[in-house]
């Protein structure tokens, strides 16, 4: 922290905000350029396979900070409440296959020697990226509807799954210790939650009454709970990802029955205007992209992990949903839960790390990545566009699985 590069950190800023401008440049003209595919790839220009700045222990400090802020968005968008019922089974069910699926694959491309270990390279495979998807889905005004609905299902189970795995599975400590240090994990973060829903109705005015000053209590506490689970997360031995994801959790359940106006875009502003950027272009930077483009078949390997992405999570949706969404709806929901970025980011890192995977095969599976990001939430609203979806007073019957089918 002592050898902070001043020239480093404005590279950084000036690449956020280079990317946001063009993101939001290409929204203006009806395209889907997501932010944090320019920021993962500005940070490969300046990283040091290009321009040669090297990211230091200060810049993954606050990317670390800003992976837990980016699982709290996550967390905070899932409600629980909506969901619940077919929308939450069917998402649970179709990521179980999903991971059936890609282990069987992972360990048919480990027996053929083209990856190291089917374990990190299937669960690289059985994600999606839920938090990057709500923004979008936002904008469209699917959110608030059926479809939405059960996006939200299937992308809480895509989630929330692949950190369990993380967090039980891929650490260097045993599964039973992983367990019993996850139950006391969840224990704490249990009782954090009761105390702060129940003290809500105190708590809750004095922070509406901040929100417009000077003191921000809602932002700053809210700040406090993310970072201190991340933390104990982290020092239980746990990822960091748990610490996030719990923290946007508890917050939902704590604002469940109140609104308060303006406080999802000040935290909105502080997570993705400062620490959000931090973790995607130090993620590029870190990439080693000359193991992907040194040989053909690198640039091979990524586009079979891109069509395998479609295959582990898309199949499940197109399997489950029948008499549920109409055929359009499906293959959007298959292309949209194939959307993949920040588990793969995570996973791979971990991977590399522990010798369990090599830089190629990581690079790889983070360029398929990053081109699922960029072309499957684009066909999946095109198609859409043309679709029939569940009007959004449908959600209750939805939620209690009562709800009509439709034509296929």
């Amino acid at each position: 922290m002592s050898n902070i590069s001043p020239s480093t950190f404005l590279a950084i800023a000036a690449a956020a905000a280079a990317a946001a401008t063009i993101s939001s440049l290409a929204f203006d003209r009806g395209l889907i350029l997501p932010a944090v595919v320019l920021e993962l790839l500005f940070g490969i220009v300046i990283g040091p396979h290009v321009l040669g700045l090297k990211p230091g222990g200060a810049i993954s400090f606050f990317a670390d900070l800003g992976l837990g802020l980016l699982f709290f968005f996550a967390g905070y968008e899932i409600d629980v409440g909506r969901i619940l019922g077919r929308p939450l089974r069917l998402g649970a069910v179709g990521w179980l296959l999903s991971l059936v699926l890609a282990y069987a694959i992972g360990g048919a491309l480990a027996a053929a020697g083209v990856v190291l270990s089917l374990l990190y390279t299937g669960s690289a495979l059985a994600t999606t990226a839920i938090g990057m998807l709500i923004p979008i889905l936002s904008d469209t005004g699917d959110l608030d509807t059926g479809f939405g609905t059960y996006l939200l299902g299937a992308g809480a189970a895509g989630e929330f799954g692949p950190i369990l795995l993380v967090t039980l599975v891929l650490s260097a400590q045993s599964t039973v210790h992983n367990a019993l240090i996850l139950l006391a994990f969840v224990g704490l973060a249990i009782v954090v939650a009761v105390f702060a829903v129940r003290s809500s109705n105190r708590t809750l005015p004095l922070f509406e009454r901040t929100l417009e000053s000077s003191s921000q209590l809602a932002v700053r506490w809210i700040l406090v709970l993310v970072f201190a689970l991340a933390l104990l997360a982290s020092e239980l031995g746990l990822d960091l990802l748990l610490g996030g994801f719990a923290a946007g959790l508890i917050t939902r359940q704590m604002l469940a029955d109140t609104e308060l106006s303006g406080f999802d875009s000040k935290l909105t502003a502080v997570a993705f205007g400062v620490f959000v950027p931090f973790f995607f272009i130090a993620s590029g930077m870190k990439l080693d992209v000359s193991a992907l483009v040194e040989s053909g078949s690198g640039v091979l390997k990524m586009f079979t992990f891109l069509a395998l992405f479609l295959v582990v999570r898309g199949v499940p949706a197109l399997v489950l949903y029948r008499g549920v969404l109409e055929r359009r709806d499906r293959t959007a929901l298959a292309l949209l839960s194939s959307t993949q970025l920040p588990l793969v980011l995570a996973i791979t890192t971990l991977a590399t790390s522990s010798g369990h995977m090599r830089p190629s095969t990581a690079a790889a599976l983070v360029g398929a990545a990053v081109l699922s990001t960029l072309i499957f939430p684009i066909v999946g609203e095109r198609l859409r566009r043309g679709g029939v979806a569940l009007p959004a007073s449908a959600e209750e019957a939805i939620a209690d699985g009562a709800e009509p089918e439709v034509a296929q």
